[in-house]
């Protein structure tokens, strides 16, 4: 019998099934290496936090645009921030819930918000990172070219510093906080962050109560407006940058029936793998 007489070999159920194979073992779109994910998650925060140093000594600069923010503010008519903090000071137990979420959220949140959608929404967690990398990338470049001193530091907003009066507090003196940069208030990373996880977990769950995710941000707001942390203005660039950033990286198309993860189509016989809910 000649080769061209050979009958066809049967493929196997998996070796249909079977896509090729990435660098780091898993399908396309599927989980990454942890380990990979873990340094590299440590080398960008370690960047991030270095590149916020580097304008710690333009403190002249930082109130000179502190000022022209303000008076922009004012121009729009936008609400006082006092009304917001003056609602805070109705009640201790209020500002002391503010400093608290303040101090103690904003990176749990987002650690656990990353672990779920990593073991959870593999195919919607690289998306996920590549908005966070390009929404504080953005962010460190207008911490360096326009430092910025938060409200609580200038005395014509008429605001107080409530986790320095109330605690509990994050900052040290600004003169000696060898750990953060206080002159970076624009834009606000505490709203653009808390904004990523409602978005990720809007478009990633399916029950009708994930736009309740909306309270987040919404009180992530509120909470860095009250404790005089940063000004309108600082929420409104981070959500220009976080919709600029979402309209270029957009997330992937969820898996048509007859078609398999990835966007090739499912071999005959065969159902394309649901994600789960």
């Amino acid at each position: 019998m000649s080769l061209l007489q050979q009958p066809s070999r049967p493929v196997s159920s998996f070796a249909r099934l079977r896509r090729p194979g990435r660098p780091d073992g898993g399908r396309p779109g599927g989980r990454p290496r942890p380990v990979r994910e873990l340094l590299l998650i440590a080398v960008l925060f370690t960047i991030y936090k270095l590149g916020r140093l580097l304008a710690n000594d333009r403190v002249g600069e930082a109130f000179g645009n502190a000022h022209r923010i303000w008076d922009v503010e004012r121009a729009l008519d936008l609400p006082n921030e006092l009304h917001v903090q003056h609602g805070l000071l109705h009640s201790q137990f209020l500002v002391h819930v503010a400093n608290c979420y303040y101090a103690y959220v904003h990176f749990p949140a987002m650690a656990l918000f990353l672990l779920w959608i990593y073991l959870r929404r593999p195919s919607h967690y690289r998306w996920i990172r590549r908005v966070l990398v390009a929404l504080t990338g953005g962010a460190l470049a207008l911490h360096l070219l326009v430092p910025l001193a938060p409200p609580r530091m200038l005395p014509a907003t008429g605001l107080i510093d409530t986790a320095a009066r109330f605690g509990p507090s994050v900052y040290g003196s600004p003169q000696h906080d060898t750990m953060a940069n206080q002159y970076a208030a624009m834009p606000s990373l505490h709203i653009g962050w808390a904004a990523i996880i409602a978005v990720g977990l809007i478009v990633t769950c399916r029950t009708r109560w994930r736009w309740l995710w909306l309270l987040h941000p919404v009180a992530t707001v509120a909470v860095v407006v009250g404790t005089a942390n940063h000004y309108w203005m600082d929420g409104i660039v981070v959500l220009a940058l976080l919709a600029v950033a979402v309209l270029l990286l957009r997330p992937p198309e969820p898996a048509r029936p007859g078609r398999a993860a990835g966007g090739t189509r499912a071999p005959a016989g065969t159902t394309a793998e649901p994600e789960p809910s």
